[in-house]
């Protein structure tokens, strides 16, 4: 089975990649880009049987930093 963790800062708080690629596509010519927030999505292949709730606790033991980052879990 698959999964899909897609990980975001949380709204406040600071993202200095999303602010150097907007910065960049700036540079580049593109205009009208307001704001870049920058994320990562994890993918999982886990065995099948395997739980919403135990992907969601090893985001919440590793793959996320819950102080400043949510995530969301997409099974496949």
């Amino acid at each position: 089975m698959k999964a899909r963790v897609n990980v975001m800062l949380k709204n406040g708080v600071l993202d200095p990649q999303g602010a150097a690629v907007r910065h960049a596509l700036g540079a580049m010519g593109f205009e009208g880009v307001n704001d870049v927030r920058q994320g990562k999505v994890i993918e999982l292949d886990v065995a099948d049987g395997t739980t919403e709730e135990s992907i969601k606790q090893m985001c919440e033991k590793l793959l996320a930093n819950t102080v400043i980052e949510s995530y969301t879990i997409e099974l496949a």
